[in-house]
């Protein structure tokens, strides 16, 4: 009893309320994705992606209460994994407080991280829209988050070996954004093309233009948690964070703008908002870490580094939907690069500045995390579909996905709504 009155005491009540906030601030992150990717794809499949979405936020939560957390954050294996036990289904998080995340009950932390582990397979969605399964794709976002999403959380925030070994990621360009980006590559390249599928008149549209811009504004917002909340306090870091967050994103924006109109020849809704994207995914690892000009800087750099590599997956007919690999896989990584480049140590306390040193761990990290993601990503689509379907069959295709998997159209041609859907394949 004693200790635990000593724990409530330590609890700091703006902290705990701030946390709190940010931990909402990034679940809103995730049905900003659904609106942001359901209004890019085409109107027969918009629920089913959205879908995937929502999805991951009752099954990524749940494994997260149960074990996901400790395998995070538990007590270190060697620095490979934590153990399942330390927190199993958040025991003793209550009115316990972390030794790195102090002056909140470390429920508070689990919840804010937690919210990270949601959207990272989420994101992925965008790249293989059209061309996954609803079973498949439950199967494929369990395993991932314990094969690729999991062991990253432990190395790089839980003490894991690459935290030891000096590797800095303050919001998730390596956790969140690597991992997903390039493990969305792998699905591209294990995944048939949907030319090859529907034919070359296939229709790649945004279908709804409104909606990319709410899940941007939205995602935006949540932005603010995501980013100034890995501070993990109300502070001066925090503010640092915040505000490099919305320098980046409005630079990447008109930047983008102005490339897209220079060559596409005007300049679009669609792209201000993935240049907005590009900015936040790329401040992301280094947010609190450089000063506001840096942050001026790369989210103009990441402009044209983010659309070339657009332009690459072009070239090579990789046939990633939605950008997920070149704007969140790419500007992740180029943002943990900036780290080694940018970073001041007015801005960190002096406990670190840019360097080459750095910058060679920043590489290293990126690089490794970039094949690792790759590698297990191809691995559970081809173990997938050595079991089942994993591609929806020409007739559920030819239906329209949300009719065909889920029963339900996003826009009914009848005002009464009263038409139903076809049969259910999942």
């Amino acid at each position: 009893r004693a200790a635990r009155e000593r724990a409530k005491m330590a609890i700091d009540a703006g902290t705990t309320a701030f946390m709190i906030v940010s931990m909402a601030l990034v679940n809103l992150m995730t049905p900003g994705l659904a609106f942001f990717y359901g209004g890019l794809v085409r109107s027969s499949n918009v629920l089913t992606i959205m879908m995937q979405n929502y999805v991951s936020m009752g099954l990524i939560t749940l494994v997260w209460v149960a074990w996901g957390y400790s395998l995070c954050f538990g007590t270190s294996k060697n620095g490979v994994i934590g153990s399942a036990r330390t927190h199993y289904f958040l025991e003793n998080l209550v009115t316990q407080e972390l030794p790195y995340a102090e002056g909140m009950p470390g429920l508070v932390f689990a919840g804010f991280q937690g919210m990270f582990a949601v959207i990272a397979p989420s994101l992925m969605t965008g790249a293989f829209a059209d061309r996954v399964r609803f079973v498949p794709y439950v199967l494929f976002i369990f395993f991932w988050v314990h094969l690729v999403y999991f062991p990253f959380a432990h190395w790089v925030w839980g003490g894991g070996w690459m935290a030891r070994n000096g590797v800095k990621d303050f919001a998730g360009g390596i956790v969140v954004h690597i991992t997903a980006g390039f493990s969305a590559l792998a699905t591209v390249v294990a995944l048939p093309n949907r030319r090859k599928l529907e034919g070359e008149d296939v229709d790649t549209n945004p279908h709804n233009i409104p909606f990319v811009a709410l899940g941007t504004g939205l995602l935006w917002f949540g932005w603010f948690g995501f980013n100034g909340g890995s501070a993990l306090a109300a502070n001066e870091q925090a503010a640092l964070a915040a505000m490099n967050s919305e320098i980046s994103a409005s630079a990447a924006l008109f930047f983008w703008l102005m490339l897209e109109w220079k060559m596409e020849g005007k300049p679009t809704l669609v792209g201000a908002c993935v240049g907005a994207i590009a900015g936040l995914a790329t401040i992301t690892p280094c947010a609190a870490y450089v000063k506001p000009w840096a942050a001026l800087t790369i989210g103009t750099l990441c402009v044209p580094w983010c659309y070339a590599c657009i332009e690459l997956t072009k070239k090579y007919n990789l046939d990633d939907a939605l950008d997920v690999w070149a704007v969140h896989g790419m500007g992740g990584f180029f943002g943990t690069l900036c780290v080694g480049i940018f970073s001041s140590a007015a801005m960190t306390g002096n406990a670190f500045e840019a360097g080459g040193k750095l910058f060679g761990k920043q590489l290293l990290a990126a690089v490794g995390c970039a094949a690792y993601s790759f590698v297990m990503g191809y691995a559970i689509i081809k173990v997938l579909e050595k079991f089942m379907d994993v591609v929806p069959r020409e007739g559920d295709r030819r239906m329209g996905l949300d009719v065909s998997m889920h029963g339900a159209k996003a826009y009914s041609e009848d005002p009464s709504g009263s038409k139903k859907g076809g049969a259910v394949n999942v």
